[in-house]
Parts: C-alpha cells; sequence; structure tokens
C-alpha cells in the first residue's frame, strides 16, 4: 500500500508518531520516502538513533512548525501522503494558554490543508480525539473545529485529495498519559484521583497505527473514523499500578470530563458501522452516503445510538490494566 510513496508525519516525533515510523518502516520496505515534520532538534535526533530508523535510507528529518505555512509547503514538495499528528494537548495548559491552542490545532490544520491542496498531496489522515465531541474545554474544542476543517476540505472547487479524520480516545502509556503518571506516583505511596466515577476510552499505539493505515486504504474522504476500543475506569488502573497506596481524591482539573464520548447522539443519525470501525459520514449536500454503505457492506447503527467511555460494554479490569502495563510500558512491573 506504501511502498513507492512519499510520506509526510506532521508531530512526528511524538509518541504516535515515533512508533508510526517505526512501524511503517518495517513493513513496507519500499517506501520511497518518509519525512518527519516537527519543530524540536533534539527529539529529531534522539528518534534519528533508532536502529531502525538509523538504517531506513528513506528516512527524512524536517525541521518546521505548522504555524509556518511557507515551511509546510517546502516540506510537502513531492509527498503523497500526510499524517496529522501534530497538536498541542495538555487539557490544563488549555485552558489557561489558549490562543496557543488556537495556534497550532486550527490555524495550524488550516495551514496544513491549504498546503497539501496546492501541492496536490493525495491524501491527509488528521488525527483527532475523543475530546472533541461536545467539547467542555479549550483542547476539546480546538480539535472539533479542526475536524470541522479537514472534513470541509473535501468539497473544495477542484481538489482531488482525500482528507479523513481518525478519532480515538487516551493512547496507553503515551507521553503525558495517566498511566506512566501512576506509577511514577505509586513510588510516593499516594495516588491521585479526580473522581472515582472517571473512566476513559483506551487504544494502543500498535492499534491506532493500525487504524491510521486502514484509514489510507479504505477511507473516501470526508468520514469521521472512530474505532471500536474498551474504556476502563481510573479507580481500576489505581488498583492495578498502586493496591497498597492510598487513594487521594483531588477533584477533577479544569475543563475535564467525569465520562469521554466519542460518538453523540446528534452523530448517530449519519454514523455507519464498518466491522470494528464507526464511520461518522458527512453532509450529504456533497457526500452520497447510499452508495458508501453499498460498496462497504456498511449498517446504519440505532436511533440515538452513543459511544460513552461510562456506558461502553466492553470494559477493561485490573488484571487487563496489569496486563496492558507489562507489554506497553514496563515489562518488569510489580503492582506496589
Amino acid at each position: 500500500m506504501l511502498n513507492g510513496k512519499s510520506i509526510l508525519i506532521t508531530g512526528g516525533t511524538g509518541s504516535f508518531g515515533k512508533a508510526f515510523v517505526v512501524d511503517v518502516l518495517q513493513r513496507y520496505k519500499k517506501i520511497k520516502r518518509l519525512v518527519v515534520f516537527s519543530r524540536d532538534e533534539l527529539k529529531q535526533y534522539e528518534m534519528a538513533q533508532h536502529p531502525i530508523i538509523r538504517e531506513a535510507e528513506s528516512i527524512r528529518f524536517f525541521l518546521g512548525d505548522v504555524r509556518d505555512k511557507s515551511r509546510l509547503y517546502r516540506a510537502l514538495q513531492g509527498v503523497d501522503i500526510v499524517i496529522h499528528a501534530a497538536a498541542l494537548k495538555q487539557v490544563p495548559a488549555a485552558e489557561y494558554n489558549p490562543l496557543e491552542f488556537i495556534h497550532t490545532n486550527i490555524r495550524g490544520g488550516e495551514n496544513l490543508i491549504e498546503a497539501a491542496l496546492d501541492s496536490k498531496v493525495e491524501q491527509v489522515i488528521a488525527l483527532s480525539t475523543d475530546k472533541a465531541v461536545a467539547p467542555v474545554n479549550l483542547y476539546g474544542a480546538t480539535k472539533l473545529c479542526s475536524e470541522k476543517l479537514f472534513v470541509a476540505a473535501n468539497h473544495y472547487a477542484g481538489s482531488s485529495t482525500k482528507f479523513t479524520v481518525v478519532r480515538y480516545g487516551n493512547v496507553f502509556g503515551s507521553r503525558g498519559s495517566v498511566a506512566p503518571y501512576f506509577l511514577e506516583m505509586a513510588q510516593t505511596g499516594t495516588l491521585p484521583l479526580t473522581n472515582r466515577e472517571m473512566t476513559r476510552f483506551n487504544i494502543t499505539l500498535s492499534e491506532s497505527i493500525d487504524l491510521v493505515l486502514w484509514a489510507i486504504e479504505n477511507s473516501e474522504g470526508g468520514e469521521i473514523l472512530v474505532p471500536k476500543i474498551p474504556s476502563y475506569r481510573l479507580i481500576d488502573l489505581a488498583e492495578a499500578i498502586g493496591p497498597s497506596c492510598e487513594q487521594k481524591i483531588i477533584g477533577a482539573r479544569p475543563g475535564e470530563k467525569i465520562h469521554e464520548e466519542m460518538i453523540s447522539k446528534n452523530d448517530s443519525v449519519s454514523t455507519v458501522v464498518l466491522g470494528d470501525i464507526y464511520a461518522i459520514l458527512p453532509s450529504p449536500d456533497w457526500f452520497d452516503a447510499d452508495t458508501y454503505q453499498r460498496k462497504h457492506s456498511a449498517t446504519p447503527v440505532t436511533a440515538n445510538f452513543s459511544y460513552n467511555s461510562e456506558t461502553n460494554p466492553k470494559k477493561i479490569g485490573v488484571g487487563e490494566l496489569r496486563e496492558l502495563i507489562l507489554e506497553h510500558i514496563d515489562p518488569s512491573f510489580e503492582p506496589i
């Protein structure tokens, strides 16, 4: 699928970007060019030391920021496929630095769309988050705006570029996520919990990569693709990591939800099932949903369907969470 193609990933030195690059280099030996676009030269240097990346002739590192449209134009020359992973993501930071998140997550997305259209990129896959659904925080609001931009970009006059959004929950063990934080805090004997009822969706890095590769191969452009993934309770994660630790309730942080949602009831009217993936289809004014459903053997969801981390029937318990920690974070992990 990607052999002979030139691919660029924005935010390429993040948790997803590094895992995606290593995975793609192993799967597609004849990839033409794989460009890591990011703004941190130290992270690029450190990433370049990975043995698989170091030996790859197709890899390129490109310093730049999605806020800089001219730099994106230069980076996208000759690129076929773009994975847009660049974003500011920390919810509390967004509440106190809203303009910075707007500049990167919204205007950066706009810059990428314009550069991709003018550079005649074949396809753009934009990564999004469950926090974009009925957002209550600034970060979620910026990602909702970004989603709208990428979906709408499909019907620009004369465009042959396909734009697709993939929306998923927390990536287990990624930089800044709760599991590594709990592992660190467990050493103090106390685990801070915001709320005993709090739940979160969960996806592994490998699952998120598979979703993006599926989108590259199968999407038509305009869909928001949502994987069927499990949820867990934060209190179960605390029990998995530190059963002997004191649990201290500190209250929700600014902009933090108790439960996350990936598909709202309002979205359900245009949502179909594609096996292990939901697809939220765009406006029928320019998208033929009937043809899409026949082509992909898709079926509509039930009326008033919603996909919520609290009511999600697929839940991960304490034992499974410990297995995930051993596999994805620390192979020598033992509960404290």
